[in-house]
């Protein structure tokens, strides 16, 4: 029974299209089933340089960032070159007391980024992490819901840009593109 729904399923994501992202199809048309893998987009995100962001939080996104893409270390000629800077940050204070202090803080991250090619420009856009973090009547912990709140924004958009940056490589791969 377990057999015939995972059949079913693989069936119904077939029929929408569904692909693994970082697996391409080999020659043949076969997907990753054989054994042989083709890791091409992998090795190509593992060709990018993260250029250094600004204050901590650009810190702690470059570090995600190294980690996704270049698990392996920085390479030592890189091809790409990643430029991510902070466009906004903004904090809006919701659910008020009656003494109009607020109990929580909702605070918006938006971050630009530019894929290059030597001075050619592949890939630019925006990513967007909402975060909060509940006020409470002790500063200490308010200050380690922030940090925490900071912490996991860093990493959602650095998954966000990791994710575009290797759908980018995929559809150019896809789409038969030779300059990879």
């Amino acid at each position: 029974m377990k057999s015939c729904w995972a059949i079913l399923v693989v069936v119904l994501l077939v029929g929408c299209g569904f692909e693994p992202l970082y697996v391409q199809r080999d020659k043949s048309g076969d997907w990753y089933f054989g054994g042989k893998t083709d890791t091409s987009i992998t090795t190509e995100m593992a060709q990018i340089k993260v250029d250094p962001i600004a204050n901590r939080f650009g810190q702690m996104i470059r570090n995600s960032l190294l980690d996704l893409l270049t698990p392996r270390g920085t390479p030592k000629n890189p091809k790409y070159r990643l430029e991510v800077k902070l466009i906004s940050r903004s904090v809006v204070q919701q659910a008020m007391r009656r003494d109009i202090t607020a109990t929580n803080e909702r605070i918006t991250y938006k971050m630009g980024y530019q894929l290059f090619e030597g001075n050619r420009m592949l890939l630019s856009g925006d990513s967007v992490a909402y975060v909060s973090y509940d006020i409470m009547a002790n500063p200490y912990s308010t200050t380690t819901a922030q940090k925490k709140t900071e912490a996991d924004a860093a990493k959602i958009l650095a998954n966000d840009i990791a994710l575009r940056i290797g759908a980018y490589f995929h559809s150019q791969q896809h789409n038969g593109a030779d300059n990879l």
